[in-house]
């Protein structure tokens, strides 16, 4: 298994799943309410193509009506400062975690290709980070995150 490997790890069904890697996301706490919602699925969205590992099998409810499959692993999520989304965001590039990113600009933006666009165009020590999401072994991310808060 590769460090990025989602596996759970189970002696049973009565022994609680736990996981050696963890999803998380960091939002700017001075994003509304929409912003926040809209910034996560964003930055979440790319990790079951990259990592399929993480994505579970389909759902099935009792009268057989089935559902798309989702991640197998909770995502937990985080916020903090701008300067702590400013310090995560040198800690993952650091650590060269696997990472997602959302920046301001992208609130003006309605298209993928705008949105890589306007990403582009800002050097790595300008970006104004809203969102940071990272996957990667348990302690790594900690490190990454060390200051955030869980999102209330």
């Amino acid at each position: 298994m590769s460090t990025h490997d989602a596996a759970p790890q189970t002696a049973g069904p009565e022994t609680p799943v736990r996981f050696d890697t963890k999803i998380a996301v960091l939002l700017r706490e001075d994003l509304a309410t929409w912003q926040r919602l809209n910034v996560t699925a964003f930055l979440v969205s790319g990790l079951g193509s990259q990592f399929p590992e993480v994505v579970g099998e389909p759902y099935e409810d009792a009268d057989a009506v089935g559902y798309l499959p989702m991640f197998r692993q909770p995502v937990l999520v985080f916020e903090g400062t701008k300067e702590t989304l400013t310090t995560a965001h040198a800690r993952v590039l650091s650590r060269a975690l696997p990472r997602a990113l959302f920046t301001s600009d992208l609130f003006t933006t309605g298209n993928d290709r705008d949105n890589r666009a306007a990403v582009r165009s800002v050097a790595t020590a300008d970006l104004d980070l809203v969102g940071l999401a990272v996957y990667g072994p348990k302690n790594a991310v900690d490190k990454v995150l060390k200051g955030a808060r869980m999102h209330a």
